[in-house]
């Protein structure tokens, strides 16, 4: 029964992924947490699954030349040693047994989770404004410094992901939108992808080497998502995208703020 719930759940967060392409993290975390897991064995196994299922989006966003491989390499390198960082110096190391552990993990969730629906609210204007280069002075500096700032972006988004789970999509997307305001947001979109699987994977065997990934569970949220997540992406030109982003947002802001003051 246990294991059918699991099953549901997975589609459940899949289907909302190929509605609005956000969820993975923001959404299957807190629901694993729902579901009393600890918080480590939560972010460890959505990090494996978002590798899974942000795969072949990946592959799919490369064969149409979506991916600029010079923007992944500079966050990557900022993000996976980090990530890397994290693991030996707090989840795999003796402050997991500290009450402080599980408290971390979660208001970092949480956290990340109200920076992303208020991401999902304003990206619209902070793209535009960043393609007007508004204000001039603040974008031609950005724009002057893209590499160094993509790789600052990396080290932000290998912290975030790492501890929350959440990050490499949403958040991580709407920052490159701004840095490269001139590149087209189908090849944003395309390049965030693709800097998520090795992020996400890296980020996951650590927990998994740390003992914090239930593969059982992984397995039935991979049956129950994958199917989902296709058919959520055929009918999401049916649905009213409005009115699911403001669901989503109030969902995301709401669970961001349980999390972050530990309620």
């Amino acid at each position: 029964m246990e294991f059918l719930l699991h099953i549901l759940a997975g589609a459940a967060v899949g289907f909302a992924i190929g509605l609005t392409g956000v969820g993975g993290g923001s959404l299957m975390t807190p629901l694993l947490l729902l579901f009393a897991y600890p918080a480590p064995v939560a972010i460890g196994t959505d990090l494996l699954y978002a590798a899974i299922t942000k795969a072949g989006g990946a592959l799919s966003h490369n064969r149409r030349g979506n991916v600029d491989w010079r923007i992944v390499a500079l966050l990557a390198a900022g993000s996976m040693p980090v990530s890397i960082l994290l693991h030996f110096f707090v989840i795999d190391s003796g402050f997991q047994e500290s009450p402080g552990f599980e408290a971390l993990l979660t208001r970092s969730l949480g956290i990340m989770l109200i920076i992303t629906a208020n991401i999902l609210i304003f990206r619209d204007i902070l793209r535009q404004r960043a393609i007007e280069e508004r204000p001039e002075l603040l974008m031609r500096s950005l724009h002057r410094n893209r590499a160094l700032v993509t790789w600052i972006m990396g080290l932000v988004l290998g912290v975030c992901v790492t501890l929350s789970s959440v990050g490499a999509g949403a958040f991580g997307a709407a920052i490159l939108l701004v840095i490269y305001s001139q590149t087209t947001a189908v090849r944003i979109i395309g390049t965030d992808i693709a800097h998520a699987v090795p992020l996400t994977f890296i980020a996951g065997m650590g927990y998994l080497f740390a003992g914090y990934v239930d593969l059982e569970l992984l397995l039935s949220l991979l049956l129950g998502s994958l199917p989902a997540i296709n058919l959520g992406s055929r009918i999401s030109s049916q649905v009213p995208e409005k009115l699911l982003q403001k669901i989503l947002i109030l969902l995301l802001m709401s669970l961001g703020v349980i999390y972050s003051l530990g309620l």
